[in-house]
């Protein structure tokens, strides 16, 4: 795990860009495509204002980039709060990617509820999955693993290992989470049964203590197997949690204590976010 600080939320979001793009570009000389998800919230969005910004993004291969989302409102497509519609005017539409390359998670009046989105998109993870025995070759990441259709997770993974080994996502290569002053991420809450949540890649969230209350989220083995999570937090307001999270307190209070990363866990804070740290 690791902590770099800030002087203020807009330097944390510049410096994110920054290292975001230096990222996507230090391992697209290794591999492609790359898996990259994003966060909404304001300092999430300024993050992506703050790429769309710089000169450096056009370093970006992003016909080889994917990019998905940790979670969304469930409003319709065209509502100013979904978190999709505020990455497309920040970022995505000025960037030369593939329509194909953009995973949205479904909106309020495509599917019939939260719950049902919540299948789609763990579908949609399903099919860029290394998951990939018994595929079918027609799919355009190579292949589906079968999965459990209630789940979207895979019945048996690479070698026989079971599917609880390694959720039917693809291999992330950055997660970005903002967290809330009551330490949620992603629209994982405290005290919710969604933060208990194993068998599944994607639920939906019915009664978020934050508006709107329909929401659909990926799941804590979604979220940890991805190679980097990246935690982007400022505001006094979240110093509590910060400092909670960072002593790993239980998920069930502090959700943000179960956001890590199978290779790197970085926070990117602010001082005021900072000050609970113990020196």
């Amino acid at each position: 795990m690791e902590i770099v600080v800030h002087p203020d939320a807009t330097a944390v979001a510049d410096a994110t860009a920054a290292r975001l793009l230096v990222r996507l570009i230090d391992l697209q000389s290794v591999r492609s495509p790359l898996h990259v998800v994003v966060t909404g919230g304001s300092l999430g969005i300024a993050t992506l204002r703050a790429v769309a910004a710089s000169p450096v993004r056009d370093a970006v291969d992003w016909s080889g980039v994917h990019v998905w989302w940790g979670d969304e409102r469930f409003v319709p497509a065209d509502s100013p709060d979904r978190n999709e519609r505020q990455a497309r005017e920040a970022l995505l539409d000025g960037l030369p990617i593939p329509a194909a390359n953009v995973h949205a998670m479904p909106a309020e009046g495509a599917v019939p509820d939260e719950d049902a989105a919540a299948v789609a998109y763990a579908h949609e993870l399903a099919r860029f999955s290394p998951l990939d025995d018994d595929v079918d070759d027609a799919s355009p990441s190579g292949g589906v693993a079968p999965r459990d259709e209630a789940t979207g997770a895979s019945p048996h993974g690479p070698s026989g290992t079971p599917a609880q080994a390694r959720p039917a996502v693809p291999e992330f290569d950055v997660l970005l989470l903002g967290m809330g002053p009551d330490g949620h991420v992603a629209s994982l809450f405290p005290g919710h049964a969604t933060v208990h949540v194993e068998g599944r890649t994607v639920v939906g969230e019915h009664d978020s203590p934050k508006p709107p209350p329909r929401r659909v989220s990926l799941t804590y083995p979604a979220i940890r197997a991805a190679r980097e999570v990246w935690l982007v937090v400022a505001g006094e307001e979240k110093a509590d949690a910060v400092a909670k999270a960072l002593s790993r307190a239980p998920v069930d209070q502090v959700p943000a204590a179960g956001a890590v990363g199978t290779e790197r866990t970085l926070w990117l804070l602010d001082v005021a976010a900072a000050r609970g740290i113990p020196a």
